[in-house]
């Protein structure tokens, strides 16, 4: 009869036989679920290719022992002498190891005192007095510190010249006047302008670092005064 509906084992008979015509449009269906099928099946049977080993289970601060490794309460000490770069330089001969109220104490052991300045090149010293020695003055009528152009002479009669002039002034930093300015220049130098603190300072660590070929200082006793000297 039209209205009853056949049975599902006899329409899988009929579809799924060779002589059906909806054979061949099932076919590649049922291949692709029968590879599926093989594929699940050697899944099961293959070994895992990743595995969880016995020894990833236990946590990553235990030991062999058992025992957990402790992390250390505190890093281990900064060991600075490390970290100077310098500390195999020697130091120069002129470093200046103290500055007194009326001259310097060299490393060399040579000490410039009497209230005489300092003149340091090419890792010579020399006591030097840029000041007249009538009115010890250095300061012009503008506040500018000043002193005659045979003050650097030496610089003439040496070459090659530092390319670095430390210029230490006493107790306090003054501007250049424009004519030591131009003389110093004029050397084919540079020229750095502090107070003789500062100054000792910065000559120390550039004459270590660049050598005492290329830094040069002239330095003015800290007790300095105006007008009536050390």
């Amino acid at each position: 009869m039209a209205g009853i509906r056949p049975p599902l084992s006899l329409l899988k008979r009929r579809i799924l036989t060779t002589s059906s015509p909806l054979f061949a449009q099932r076919l590649p269906a049922l291949f692709s679920s029968t590879t599926a099928l093989a594929l699940r099946s050697s899944r099961k049977n293959a070994p895992a290719l990743f595995s969880t080993s016995q020894y990833h289970n236990k946590s990553s601060g235990s030991s062999g022992s058992g025992n957990p490794e402790r992390a250390p309460d505190q890093p281990p000490p900064t060991d600075f002498s490390q970290l100077d770069v310098l500390a195999n330089t020697p130091i120069p001969s002129t470093a200046i190891d103290v500055s007194h109220r009326d001259g310097f104490m060299l490393n060399s052991g040579i000490d410039i005192s009497g209230g005489k300045g300092a003149l340091l090149v090419n890792g010579e010293a020399f006591a030097w007095t840029p000041w007249s020695p009538d009115t010890k003055r250095m300061i012009n009528q503008k506040g500018q510190w000043e002193v005659p152009a045979e003050a650097f002479g030496l610089f003439e009669m040496i070459w090659p010249r530092p390319d670095l002039l430390i210029l230490g002034l006493g107790p306090e930093i003054r501007p250049l006047s424009p004519k030591t300015r131009k003389v110093i220049s004029a050397l084919g130098m540079r020229v750095d302008v502090l107070d003789t603190r500062n100054a000792v300072n910065q000559y120390n660590m550039l004459a270590t670092e660049r050598g005492m070929d290329d830094v040069a200082a002239a330095l003015i006793p800290i007790g300095w005064q105006e007008g009536k000297g050390c």
